[in-house]
């Protein structure tokens, strides 16, 4: 068979408060081996551990939501992956977008796993395999194939992922699969306006690779909005981490978190994410007592990155914290920096802040003078009302486009061979957007 799935089994079937019933809904099941386009006009039951393989590509039409089976052991999550050399091609649109969802009638953060597409670009461990799934060539990311293509996605949404991940995983550790993984995924690969809303751990895991993206929102995630390791080298711009409230999932859950590898060491290619116009907005309000929420920006474990033209407000541990492995490479400009942002925390003082080690982050004085000297040009604003976002918090969604007299119109830097390459638009203002809201309540961006 060149494929299995499809398979019509009575307690598969949905109930109608969780499917569309003008639509009907196959299944797919096991392993897709040769190209396969999905039917337009119906919807599917995503059953168990599928794999796309044997430089397969599938491809799915706008408008198809898929309903994730919903496992309660971790070990058997549903997953939909695409193996080295296959190919997902993901054509929705603002209005039809395609989704991935939790098949439950009441759905929960962890009903089902991830999306995970593999590749054969470079990581800084050689080969990996997924964590969470079992080991074999399936699940196996990582080469020498810089430009490696897995495909095309644009206006996806996933829903309820991060079932593999146990509450309180051990934050040392490579994250197990949640939200849209990216490992190993090579910049021939497109990726453009994807959502990833309750997820029970990360939104967006990028492992390696040099995978590009553009117009990424994160909404309530239980851990990472963005997860960045073992490598990645990649361009990203226009993207939103937002949350309305903390979780219990994760033990210190950031905006950005950016790390090496789990040692330390220096093992190339050095993690470095290059970020350009980026909006992350913690909880509104001060928390009375500590919660999991930590950083806006957190640089870690021998990492690099370059983050510029952004905007990071109401964290309660701090805007950008470094630690002992990054700290000396930040202050050194070692291929790294923090630049051209405007930034905000619960508690002024930590705004550029330093992991000790301590149970909470330790203000930095020499960083934040560092931070906020004529190159570096990052501006601290007192309050998250002072970035004059239209609506920073609300029913129906925010709004974080510009109102009149926002420092974020102004002020954005493309200078430098990172930021002046084909793959950014120079924009004038900071932050996701200006004035048009690319991320409205919409079919595809949906707040609910």
């Amino acid at each position: 068979m060149a494929f299995l799935f499809f398979a019509a089994c009575k307690k598969d079937h949905l109930s109608e408060s969780t499917t569309d019933n003008s639509r009907k809904t196959d299944t797919l099941q096991g392993a897709i081996t040769a190209d396969r386009t999905l039917d337009a006009n119906k919807n599917y039951f995503l059953k168990g551990q599928v794999y796309v393989k044997n430089n397969a590509s599938l491809t799915i039409p706008a408008g198809i939501t898929v309903y994730a089976q919903v496992n309660s052991q971790r070990s058997s999550k549903s997953v939909l992956v695409i193996t080295q050399g296959a190919k997902l091609f993901v054509n929705g649109t603002v209005d039809n977008p395609v989704v991935f969802t939790s098949s439950a009638s009441t759905k929960t953060p962890g009903d089902w796993g991830a999306l995970i597409l593999l590749g054969k670009a470079p990581t800084n461990v050689g080969t990996g395999n997924v964590a969470g799934l079992p080991i074999t060539t399936d699940t196996q990311y990582g080469g020498n194939v810089t430009a490696d293509n897995s495909g095309v996605i644009n206006y996806l949404r996933l829903e309820y992922t991060g079932g593999i991940n146990p509450p309180a995983e051990d934050e040392w550790a490579v994250d197990k699969a949640s939200g849209l993984v990216m490992a190993g995924v090579g910049s021939g690969t497109r990726i453009d306006n994807v959502m990833v809303k309750y997820s029970n751990d990360d939104s967006f895991q990028f492992v390696g690779g040099t995978v590009n993206a553009t117009h990424l929102i994160s909404y309530n995630c239980g851990d990472d909005d963005f997860d960045f390791d073992l490598g990645y080298e990649g361009n990203l711009q226009f993207l939103i981490g937002y949350r309305t409230q903390a979780s219990s999932q994760a033990l210190r859950a950031n905006g950005v978190e950016s790390y090496n590898d789990s040692i330390p060491t220096a093992n190339a290619p050095l993690t470095r994410p290059v970020i350009s116009n980026m909006t992350i907005i913690g909880p509104n309000g001060t928390p009375v007592t500590q919660t999991n929420l930590n950083q806006g920006v957190y640089m870690r474990k021998g990492t690099r990155l370059a983050i510029r033209n952004s905007i990071v407000s109401d964290y309660p541990e701090g805007a950008f914290m470094v630690c002992p492995k990054t700290r000396p490479v930040i202050l050194a400009d070692d291929n790294a920096e923090f630049r051209s942002n405007l930034v905000q925390t619960d508690t002024l003082a930590r705004a550029f802040c330093y992991d000790q080690g301590l149970t909470t982050s330790v203000p930095d004085p020499v960083l934040a003078a560092f931070e906020t000297n004529s190159v570096n040009n990052n501006t601290v604003l007192t309050l998250a009302t002072d970035f004059k976002l239209n609506r920073m918090y609300g029913t129906g969604g925010p709004d974080l486009t510009l109102a009149s007299g926002s420092p974020a119109l102004s002020g954005a830097d493309f200078t430098g061979v990172d930021f002046t390459n084909s793959f950014f638009s120079q924009v004038t203002y900071r932050g996701a957007m200006g004035s048009s809201n690319w991320a409205a309540q919409s079919n595809w961006a949906d707040w609910r």
